[in-house]
């Protein structure tokens, strides 16, 4: 789905290779722009994206533009962020290790392929990004960009230079380059529509408890009410598309789902994960509407799918969140898997019901006119269809080659054993 884009001028046509830089609007990205034209000699276009994370999109463009920019976009890319990342990953139910919704992974390779778009416009050399050296984002960047237009070349200043925060803050008087002032805070975030990561300050010591001002998107449990909330949650295809019978689009769904689950201090995740760099890192999450969401998925699916494809599913599933926590979201192998879970969503259509209650999203009912479940064979009241008698040929047939291996290797055995009890009670034979 094509992404909303502003675009703002600045300087006259120069005669400089251009480069494409993942702007934030923050100190890091800020500062890029004036290092990358002076230890690189380019003009930089710079590119803010929204994919739900909190900051004002026409100030980023405007302060781009005072440092030196010679373009800069505003692309709101949050449409196509939950229909063409979200919605897939919920379909395969991913989950990192099996706990972490991918929210900060998934939204990279979007980022990237805006990027790419934007460079193939502008006809740029290079694409930037403000990731450091240490961590996943850097690999998904670098990936997916090489992946969608590997004749770019790819810049990295963080990984380039060697500044602590307060030699970013210096440079940036030095050269006036406008930052933005605020309350400094102890932990590194990232958010979107999908999730919110916290990492850095007390939260690297694994043994410690996440402080509560960690926590932004959710209510401690605690404090959560001491009523439950019910939601019914409708899909289509596999695709969330009402809250309590209301029909949403996907971006005012998922940040409702946000907001109830928030409310009721579901989503909290603390994990120790294994990075693709090969560290393992403590991160916190907060993804109320995502750890909703599929655990209604889950259910539903459970409802609807046999037994074979769920369980084959499961691996796929893994194998799916491992290639989007690796940066291999435009590989061939993700595409093959892709396909595979979107051909299991055909009747994974109905309503869930999720009952929220202080930290806890517990599916309480769900219903399909594509159910698989069987009152009338699943009761043991009155009414049951199930035929008892049945059971005992079934038993049998089934297991069958149990008792064939077993009366086989019985027979067998029982030469063996005899043979080692001989030599045993057998004086050993002296050499000649």
């Amino acid at each position: 789905m094509a992404s909303s884009k502003k675009k703002v001028n600045a300087a006259p046509k120069s005669e400089r290779k251009k480069v494409v830089l993942a702007y934030s609007g923050g100190l890091d990205t800020s500062v890029a722009i004036r290092w990358l034209q002076e230890n690189h000699d380019l003009d930089v276009v710079a590119v803010s994206i929204d994919v739900g994370q909190p900051g004002d999109m026409e100030k980023n463009i405007d302060r781009a533009k005072s440092i030196g920019s010679v373009a800069a976009y505003a692309i709101d890319a949050r449409e196509a962020f939950a229909e063409d990342y979200v919605w897939p990953s919920l379909k395969a139910n991913a989950l990192y290790q099996g706990i972490y919704p991918l929210s900060t992974a998934i939204a990279r390779p979007l980022i990237a392929k805006l990027l790419v778009d934007v460079a193939k416009k502008e006809g740029a050399d290079f694409i930037a990004h403000g990731c450091t050296a240490k961590g996943n984002d850097q690999v998904r960047f670098d990936v997916s960009i090489a992946a969608l237009a590997p004749n770019i070349k790819i810049l990295a200043p963080m990984r380039e230079w060697v500044m602590t925060r307060e030699e970013e803050i210096d440079y940036a008087k030095k050269n006036g380059i406008p930052i933005p002032v605020k309350k400094a805070c102890p932990y590194s975030t990232d958010e979107n529509l999908w999730g919110r990561s916290c990492e850095c300050g007390v939260i690297e010591d694994a043994s410690k408890e996440p402080p509560e001002d960690s926590h932004e998107w959710t209510v401690s449990p605690l404090k959560a009410p001491d009523k439950p909330t019910y939601v019914e949650i409708g899909f289509e295809r596999g695709v969330p598309v009402s809250v309590d019978g209301r029909k949403l689009p996907p971006v005012e769904l998922i940040v409702r789902m946000n907001k109830l689950a928030g409310e009721n201090g579901v989503g909290r995740i603390d994990h120790v994960e294994d990075r693709l760099v090969g560290i393992k890192s403590r991160e916190t999450y907060e993804c109320p509407g995502a750890v909703t969401l599929i655990k209604a998925h889950q259910s539903l699916e459970g409802l609807v799918l046999t037994r074979d494809v769920l369980s084959f599913k499961k691996l796929v599933e893994q194998r799916f969140s491992e290639l989007a926590y690796d940066g291999l979201w435009f590989s061939p192998l993700m595409d093959a898997l892709s396909a595979f879970v979107e051909s299991t969503q055909k009747y994974v259509t109905g309503v869930v019901r999720v009952k929220l209650y202080k930290g806890s999203a517990e599916v309480v009912g769900r219903e399909s006119p594509y159910s698989l479940y069987n009152e009338g064979l699943a009761t043991y009241a009155k009414g049951d269809e199930f035929d008892h008698t049945s059971a005992e040929g079934f038993i049998y047939v089934w297991g069958l080659p149990l008792r064939t291996v077993a009366s086989a290797h019985k027979d067998k055995m029982k030469v063996v054993d005899e043979k080692a009890e001989k030599a045993k009670s057998s004086p050993a034979k002296k050499r000649k």
